[in-house]
């Protein structure tokens, strides 16, 4: 026992969990929201890049993790917030492979 401030959630498998499942639900809500948007002819003249509905979507649900991240930090839960971090560093990775590379003008 770690004193008075520990928790059974603060743990870092918790994090990664935490971590790997935000971004999926928030890039299907947002997908969703986007695709409720086009029914309703909202972003009529936003549809003719579809790669940049794709890398922008995919963007904004690695950025999701920022908020369980600062409820954990309310919390005090440090260990939990480090598991965060790691699928979010692996979802950049993937993310900078599939789009970073062509924003650079890098040619892989």
């Amino acid at each position: 026992m770690r004193g008075p401030r520990y928790s059974q959630y603060d743990q870092v498998w918790i994090g990664i969990l935490i971590g790997c499942i935000v971004p999926i639900l928030a890039y299907g809500l947002t997908l969703y929201f986007y695709d409720l948007m086009d029914l309703f002819e909202i972003f009529q003249a936003a549809n003719s890049n579809s790669i940049f509905r794709e890398r922008t979507i995919a963007l904004i649900a690695i950025i999701a993790n920022v908020i369980p991240m600062q409820l954990l930090n309310r919390r005090d839960l440090p260990n939990a917030m480090r598991g965060i971090v790691f699928p979010t560093f692996v979802y950049i990775v993937i993310w900078m492979f599939f789009y970073g590379f062509e924003l650079l003008g890098i040619n892989v």
